[in-house]
């Protein structure tokens, strides 16, 4: 394996922060586990949203009446309709899952952000993504946005096998679907990445993707300036995410 520190840097571009009022334009179910809720407002006029690894602030009231935040990745945003698409996986018991189950269209909701963009470079000569449920909005995004003939690599997590999305891209793209997300960490290690300049994007479960980080970076010698690993949730915790590299 031949590993090149990548030359390409990754841009960071800044976002006026801004708080938007929206409403629910229609709900769709993806797949037993999860819903993508279209938004639409004049307030979406000027939103803006670079990269797949984006997310925003969701702002919801809950039953209590009180305000909650998640963090989530803006799925699909349409200038021209004023529309923005997130997906939201159905977790037992989330607060965020019970209002999207309910979600109709009219419904009012708030999002903040996104506060800023990582932009990542298409043109490496290898991508490679691995993330659980969480992570599938941004990786669907990514796949759509990847040129003709970009290679990546593909490791996935999802709540049950009928969760198992089709990913249309116009890349080179191999898929592998594993049971646990557990399995993430361990799919990886056997990989041998390919030779070239690769970009490793990750996300998923706080200890996983600490696991995943430690394993790229010591275990298999990537550049951490090729990597990209998120922890989007966290057991036992609510509203968590953190970048870890």
């Amino acid at each position: 394996m031949s590993i090149t520190s990548p030359i390409r840097r990754v841009e960071r571009v800044r976002h006026e922060l801004v708080r938007r009022d929206v409403q629910v334009a229609r709900v769709e179910t993806i797949s037993p586990q999860f819903l993508a809720v279209t938004f639409t407002g004049t307030a979406l006029e000027g939103f803006t949203s670079l990269s797949f690894d984006d997310h925003l602030k969701f702002m919801f009231v809950g039953p209590s009446g009180e305000v909650h935040r998640r963090d989530y990745t803006p799925r699909h945003f349409d200038a021209a309709r004023r529309e923005l698409t997130i997906e939201f996986a159905l977790h037992a018991g989330g607060l965020a899952s019970d209002w999207a189950r309910q979600a109709q269209p009219g419904m009012p909701a708030t999002i903040g952000g996104p506060r800023g963009s990582m932009i990542i470079p298409v043109d490496f000569d290898w991508h490679l993504l691995v993330g659980d449920a969480t992570a599938l909005p941004a990786i669907h995004r990514r796949l759509e946005e990847l040129p003709p003939g970009a290679r990546v690599l593909v490791i996935a997590h999802a709540p049950t096998p009928e969760d198992q999305r089709a990913m249309p891209t116009r890349a080179d793209a191999q898929v592998r679907w594993v049971p646990t997300g557990d399995d993430l960490v361990s799919a990886v290690r056997e990989l041998a990445l390919p030779a070239g300049e690769g970009f490793v994007w990750c996300a998923g479960e706080a200890a996983v993707m600490a696991r995943m980080r430690d394993m790229l970076a010591t275990d298999k010698g990537h550049p951490r300036e090729g990597m990209r690993v998120a922890a989007y949730w966290k057991v036992g915790a609510e509203g968590h995410h953190e970048n870890l590299e």
